[in-house]
C-alpha cells in the first residue's frame, strides 16, 4: 500500500506545487470567470431534462461555454488560451482518464470471459435477486473501490458487470446504478490509496493512516442505513416475461464465475500496496489466460482485420474498454480547463475572504463554512480530486485559525467532495456511470439507459454522508482540536 500511496503523492504534490499563476481579468468582475462552467451546467441540465443528452452534446456545451469566456475576458486572448492549456494539463485529470481506460479494459475482459452470465446464473440459483442484488452490489463496489482506490474505476467496472446482471434479476435500474455510485463514494472517501484521501491528508498536514481511522465512524454511519435502503427499495425492477427468464436460465452457466479469479487478484494486489495500473494490468493478463482456458476465442480479446469494404477494423474487449471513454476523456479535460478559470480569475480568493468575515472566530460557523465552501466548489469543479485541491487552502486557513485538528479538517474536505462527486447530474462520476450504462445497453438490447437526472436522488451513501457531516458540524460530534504536541484534544465541556 505504501508504494501506491507514494506514487499518488508524487502526482498530487505536483498538482499542489507552488507555481506562478497568470491572473486574468474579466468584464463584470471575478464572478464572470464562472460563466463557462455555469453555461455548461445549465446546458447539461436542460439536455438531461429534455432527454436529449449525449456525450457529444455535453462536449459541445463545455466548448461553447469556454468560447463565451474568451469574449468576456479583459486580458489578452493569448493569456486566456494559455490558461486553458494549463488547466487541461493538471495531473488529476490525466490520472482519472488513465484509470478509466485500464478499468474499462479490465471490466470488458471479465465480461468477455462470461462473468455477467455467471453472475446471472448465481442469482437464479441462490435467489439473490431484486433488492438483495442491489445491496450486494453496493457492498462489493465499496470493497472494490476501497481496495483499488478509484471510484471512477469502480463505476466503469461494475457498470459493465453488475448492471446487466442486476436488471435481469429484477433490480431497479436506477437504484442499481445508484448503488454502484454509492460504493464508489464509500471507497473514494475511505481508501488509504485514494487520491482524494491523500489530497485531504497532505493538504491539511495530516498523516493518511490517522485520517482514515478518524473518518471510519462517519463512513459507517452513512453506509449502514444506505445498505438497508438499497435492499428495501432496490427490487422494483421488472424481470421481463417468463419466457425470457426461462431462455436465460437455459443459456447461462456457472463457467463464467471463473473470471472472479482475476477480479480477486486485482483486489489482493491493490490491498498489498501495488499501484492501480499494476493491479489492473495483472488482472487483464490473468483474464486473457482464463478466457483461453475456457475455450473462448481470443478474438473476443483483440481482433484486427479488414471488413467487407476492405477497411481495417479493431474489435474486442481491449479496444471496447478504451473507446467507450474517449468522449468522456475529452469532456473532463475541458471541464478542468473551465474550472481553472475560477483560480486565475480571482473567484476563489473572493470566496475565501467572504467566509472569513462571517465566521468571526466561532467554531460551529467555521465548520459550517468549510462544509459550504467545499460543497460550492464541487458544484462547479465536477472532478472530485480537482475540487478538493481547489478547496484545500480555504479549509486549511479557516480550520487552522481556530485550531481545529488536521484530521477533522481533512474529513470535512474529503467526505463532502467524495459525496458530491457522485451526486450532481453533471459531475464526473455520474456522467461516467451514464456513459458506461450506454455502452452496456449497446451490447445487451434489453437494458434501459438510466439518465444522470434520474439517479442522483438515490445515491444514498453520498447523501447520508453529507447529512452525517452536516450534523457533525452543527453539533460538534467528533470535533477535535490540536494539542501542544499535535495530538487530538477533545473540546472542554
Amino acid at each position: 500500500m505504501a508504494d501506491q500511496e507514494g506514487n499518488n503523492e508524487e502526482v498530487i504534490d505536483e498538482a499542489l506545487g507552488e507555481k506562478e499563476i497568470q491572473r486574468l481579468e474579466f468584464h463584470g468582475g471575478v464572478f464572470t470567470a464562472t460563466v463557462p462552467l455555469v453555461f455548461f451546467i445549465v446546458w447539461a441540465v436542460v439536455l438531461s431534462v429534455t432527454g436529449l443528452v449525449t456525450e457529444q452534446g455535453l462536449v459541445l456545451g463545455i466548448v461553447i461555454g469556454i468560447g463565451l469566456g474568451l469574449f468576456l475576458t479583459k486580458s489578452k486572448w493569448s493569456d486566456y488560451a494559455q490558461s486553458l492549456i494549463t488547466g487541461m494539463a493538471q495531473p488529476v485529470g490525466i490520472v482519472s482518464i488513465i484509470a478509466w481506460f485500464w478499468a474499462g479494459m479490465f471490466a470488458n475482459m471479465l465480461s468477455a470471459g462470461g462473468l455477467v452470465d455467471g453472475l446471472i446464473w448465481f442469482g437464479f440459483q441462490t435467489g439473490l435477486e431484486g433488492g438483495a442484488f442491489v445491496g450486494i452490489t453496493f457492498l462489493l463496489a465499496g470493497l472494490f473501490s476501497t481496495a483499488v482506490g478509484t471510484g471512477y474505476g469502480t463505476v466503469a467496472t461494475f457498470g459493465v458487470l453488475m448492471y446487466p446482471a442486476g436488471v435481469i434479476l429484477g433490480a431497479d435500474p436506477v437504484l442499481l446504478v445508484a448503488a454502484i455510485l454509492s460504493g464508489a463514494v464509500f471507497g473514494d472517501n475511505l481508501a488509504p490509496v485514494s487520491d482524494t484521501t491523500i489530497v485531504s491528508a497532505t493538504t491539511q498536514e495530516a498523516d493518511v493512516p490517522g485520517v482514515v481511522r478518524s473518518r471510519f465512524k462517519y463512513s459507517m454511519a452513512a453506509a449502514v442505513p444506505a445498505l438497508i435502503l438499497f435492499i428495501v427499495f432496490g427490487g422494483g425492477g421488472e424481470q421481463g416475461s417468463q419466457q425470457v427468464i426461462n431462455d436465460l436460465q437455459s443459456q447461462v452457466s456457472p463457467g463464467g464465475l471463473l473470471m472472479l479469479v482475476p477480479f480477486v487478484l486485482v483486489l489482493v494486489l491493490a490491498l498489498s500496496g501495488q499501484h492501480l495500473l499494476t493491479s489492473l494490468s495483472w488482472g487483464i493478463l490473468a483474464s486473457v489466460v482464463f478466457i483461453y482456458l475456457s475455450g473462448i476465442s481470443l478474438k473476443e480479446v483483440l481482433y484486427i482485420h479488414f471488413n467487407e469494404a476492405g477497411d481495417p477494423v479493431i474489435e474486442g474487449a481491449l479496444i471496447d474498454g478504451i473507446s467507450g471513454y474517449f468522449n468522456m476523456a475529452v469532456l473532463i479535460l475541458f471541464i478542468l480547463a473551465a474550472a481553472y478559470m475560477l483560480e486565475v480569475g480571482g473567484t476563489m480568493e473572493v470566496i475565501k475572504n467572504f467566509f472569513l468575515r462571517i465566521i468571526n472566530g466561532v467554531v460551529r460557523r467555521a465548520e459550517l463554512a468549510v462544509f459550504g465552501i467545499v460543497a460550492f466548489l464541487n458544484v462547479f469543479i465536477t472532478i472530485n480530486t480537482a475540487a478538493e485541491i481547489a478547496a484545500a487552502p480555504f479549509v486549511r486557513k479557516i480550520g487552522g485559525e481556530l485550531n481545529i485538528h488536521p484530521y477533522r479538517r481533512a474529513n470535512f474536505l474529503d467526505t463532502v467532495t467524495s459525496s458530491l462527486g457522485y451526486i450532481f447530474p453533471w459531475s464526473g462520476g455520474v456522467l461516467l456511470a451514464w456513459a458506461t450504462v450506454q455502452g452496456a445497453a449497446d451490447k445487451y438490447d434489453f437494458l434501459p439507459v438510466v439518465s444522470p437526472g434520474e439517479v442522483f436522488p438515490f445515491v444514498f451513501q453520498g447523501w447520508l454522508l453529507l447529512l452525517v457531516m452536516l450534523i457533525a458540524a452543527w453539533t460538534g460530534w467528533g470535533l477535535r482540536y490540536t494539542g501542544k504536541n499535535g495530538e487530538e484534544v477533545k473540546p472542554e465541556k
